[in-house]
C-alpha cells in the first residue's frame, strides 16, 4: 500500500513538533526558580552609585530614544558624508578653528571662578594659537605646555556651590542637567553675542552665523565617538546617566 506524498509531510511536520515540545518541556524542567527574593538583594533605604535624581526619567527616556533616531537616520548620516568629502587635512584645521573659538569659554568661566593660573594660560593659548596657529587651525600652544584649561558655566555654578538639579536629556544634545542646561544656555548666548559682533561687517551676517553654526555642530558630532546602543547593555540609559553625572562631579572638582 502506497503512501501519499502529503502524508509523509504532514507526518514529518508532526515528528519535528513532537521533538520541539520535548525539547522545551525539558528546557523547562531545568529552570531554576528564585530562591531568594529581591528585597533582600537590593536595599531601598541605600543609595547606589547607579542611583540618579531622575524625576524626569518618562520624558528623559524618550528623548533619549529620539535622540538615538535622530542621531542614527539624520545626524550621523550628515556627518558620514562631511567626511566623505572634506579630506582629513582640511577637518582638522575647523576643528582647531572651533576648539580655538572655544577658548573664550574657557577664559570666562575661569576668570569668574577666579582660577588665575588657569586664566593665564587660557589667554596665552587664544594669543598663540590665533597667531602663529592661524586662526586655531594649529596648536603650537600645546607644544609650548599650555594646555587646553576647559570650564564652562555649568562648572562655575557648581563651583559656588549650586547642585546639578535634576538629570535631564536634551533634544539632540544628550545628557545634562538643570544646572548644566542652565550653564549650556548662558554659554551659547556669550558665543552668540561675540560671534554677531565678529562678523559686524560681514554682508548676509544671520546666514553666515547658521551656517558657522551648522558646521560647528557637525564637526562637534564628529569629534564623540559614542553610539546609542552599542554599548551592548540592556541599561545603557542608565550607565550613560551615571557616567555623565560622575565626569561632571570631577569637572566641577578640578
Amino acid at each position: 500500500m502506497k503512501i501519499e506524498k502529503t502524508n509523509i509531510v504532514k507526518m514529518m511536520i508532526f515528528a519535528l513538533l513532537l521533538v520541539f515540545l520535548t525539547g522545551c518541556a525539558a528546557k523547562q524542567e531545568n529552570v531554576i526558580p528564585a530562591q531568594r527574593p529581591v528585597s533582600e538583594l537590593v536595599d531601598e533605604d541605600r543609595e547606589y552609585m547607579i542611583d540618579a535624581y531622575d524625576p524626569w526619567e518618562g520624558f528623559n527616556r524618550t528623548m533619549y530614544n529620539f535622540n538615538h533616531h535622530f542621531d542614527k537616520y539624520v545626524f550621523l548620516p550628515i556627518v558620514g558624508g562631511y567626511q566623505f568629502i572634506m579630506p582629513d587635512f582640511f577637518e582638522d584645521r575647523i576643528s582647531g578653528i572651533f576648539k580655538n573659538f572655544g577658548e573664550l569659554r574657557n577664559f570666562m568661566n575661569n576668570f569668574l571662578q577666579f582660577k588665575l593660573k588657569r586664566t593665564a594660560i587660557t589667554t596665552g593659548r587664544f594669543i598663540v594659537n590665533s597667531t602663529v596657529g592661524l586662526a586655531g587651525m594649529f596648536d603650537p600652544a600645546t607644544k609650548m605646555g599650555m594646555l587646553e584649561q576647559k570650564e564652562d558655566f555649568g562648572q562655575t555654578l557648581g563651583h559656588y556651590g549650586m547642585g546639578p538639579g535634576p538629570y535631564l536629556v536634551m533634544p539632540v544634545l544628550g545628557p545634562s542637567s538643570l544646572r548644566d542646561t542652565t550653564g549650556f544656555a548662558v554659554d551659547s548666548v556669550v558665543r552668540s553675542l561675540v560671534l554677531d559682533w565678529a562678523l559686524d561687517d560681514v554682508g548676509d551676517k544671520s546666514k553666515v552665523i547658521l551656517a558657522i553654526n551648522i558646521l560647528n555642530a557637525i564637526d562637534t558630532r564628529k569629534n564623540i565617538d559614542f553610539r546609542y546602543h552599542q554599548s551592548g547593555s540592556p541599561f545603557e540609559y542608565d550607565l550613560l546617566r551615571m557616567l555623565y553625572l560622575e565626569k561632571r562631579k570631577m569637572d566641577v572638582a578640578r
